[in-house]
C-alpha cells in the first residue's frame, strides 16, 4: 500500500465509504439509484487530537456532516471525531 499523502489535522477522521449493497439480504439486485447511500466507512487516517477511533477501524458517522474529497482517483471523506457515532466490530 502507497502512503497516503491526505493527512487529516486536528480533531479530523479521513476515511474510505464502504460500498453500497447492490443485492437485497434475499438476492434480488438493486439499480444503482436505488441502493442506499453508506453510512459506513474505513478509516484511512486520523488527526492528533483524535482518540478513540485509528486507522483500520470502520465507523457509523453522521452522513450530512461529511467533506467529500476526491483524490488520485479514490473518494474519501473527512468527518470530525464528534461526528462518530459508533465503530464496527
Amino acid at each position: 500500500m502507497s502512503k497516503l499523502s491526505i493527512v487529516p489535522l486536528a480533531d479530523l477522521v479521513l476515511a474510505k465509504n464502504d460500498e453500497a449493497q447492490a443485492k437485497t439480504a434475499s438476492g434480488l439486485f438493486l439499480p444503482e439509484n436505488a441502493q442506499e447511500k453508506p453510512k459506513t466507512a474505513t478509516v484511512e487516517a486520523v488527526g492528533p487530537e483524535v482518540k478513540g477511533i485509528k486507522a483500520g477501524d470502520q465507523i457509523i458517522f453522521k452522513s450530512y456532516s461529511t467533506t467529500d474529497i476526491k483524490h488520485g482517483g479514490v473518494d474519501y471523506i473527512l468527518v470530525k471525531e464528534e461526528d462518530v457515532l459508533a465503530k464496527v466490530g
